[in-house]
């Protein structure tokens, strides 16, 4: 899996994705970044990405989205997880 740090994200091409809850992502995010929760996204990810595309995952702590990238990565997709 692979990883980036926070400051070197901003300037990438690529979705960035937040995996926090809606209140914790109204409080902070990252520019630019868009919302869909952890629950929704390991639930539904197939609606919300496409294998074409890189992907940007991003959580407050790193757990969550050390855990997606992870999944993910596994599944396919292009993920880079975010590291504070």
């Amino acid at each position: 899996m692979k990883s980036i740090n926070i400051s070197l994200a901003r300037n990438r091409r690529g979705i960035i994705i937040d995996l926090q809850s809606p209140v914790d992502y109204n409080n902070y995010h990252l520019k630019g970044a868009i919302n869909i929760p952890y629950d929704e996204l390991l639930n539904n990810y197939r609606k919300y990405l496409n294998k074409k595309d890189t992907y940007y995952i991003y959580c407050k702590s790193g757990k969550l989205s050390k855990r997606v990238s992870t999944m993910l990565d596994y599944l396919g997709y292009n993920v880079i997880m975010i590291e504070n």
